[in-house]
């Protein structure tokens, strides 16, 4: 069991009513090969303070159980008004290439795909709990990037750490087969 909740509402910043933190259950064929899709999602959120991610934690964490699903949530911040302009253009775009059946799903699409974030932050993907390369990364971090405040998050198979913008050629001219994720959710919670 992975439960990052008490982290990551650390690294939440509402700045006015228009934020919100785009947040979601998914099961994944990974888990559930049965699946027609990659993922399916079971209930998403959208966290516009503090204490709702402390009112909805049990509910999230029954249904993760329930479904064998991850709780994950994306720490670059969405706008509720950037969203509503966001899906009234996706669904203009649906509409016109009669794609009907996809408009439902217009606005949590929207709200994967658009961040409204002033101080983004990257994911740096590890997917292994070697310790020694763990210590390798954060080295590089440090001595070759500059960069000092992260925040490493277990996953099932290893690491997220998450951190503002670096230079990523620089990086990848040491770790090429590292993924760098610039708008992707991290975990909450897995069961």
């Amino acid at each position: 069991m992975i439960n990052n909740f008490d982290t990551i509402k650390l690294l939440l910043d509402f700045r006015s009513d228009d934020d919100f933190y785009h947040c979601q259950i998914i099961k994944r064929k990974k888990e559930h090969p049965e699946l027609r899709s990659n993922s399916y999602i079971v209930k998403t959120y959208y966290i516009k303070k503090y204490e709702e991610l402390d009112y909805y934690r049990d509910e999230m964490i029954a249904l993760a159980e329930l479904h064998n699903a991850r709780v994950q949530i994306n720490l670059n911040r969405r706008s509720f008004e950037k969203m509503a302009f966001h899906t009234q253009k996706k669904i203009a775009d649906q509409l016109m290439n009669k794609d009907y059946r996809s408009v439902r799903k217009a606005y949590n699409s929207c709200c994967g795909k658009y961040s409204n974030e002033t101080d983004k932050k990257w994911i740096i993907d590890i997917d292994t709990k070697d310790s020694d390369f763990m210590e390798e990364i954060e080295e590089l971090l440090h001595n070759r990037l500059d960069i000092h405040d992260f925040i490493e998050l277990p996953t099932k198979n290893g690491y997220h750490i998450i951190t503002k913008p670096f230079n990523l050629q620089e990086f990848k001219k040491y770790y090429d087969n590292i993924d760098i994720h610039k708008n992707n959710p991290t975990i909450l919670y897995i069961p």
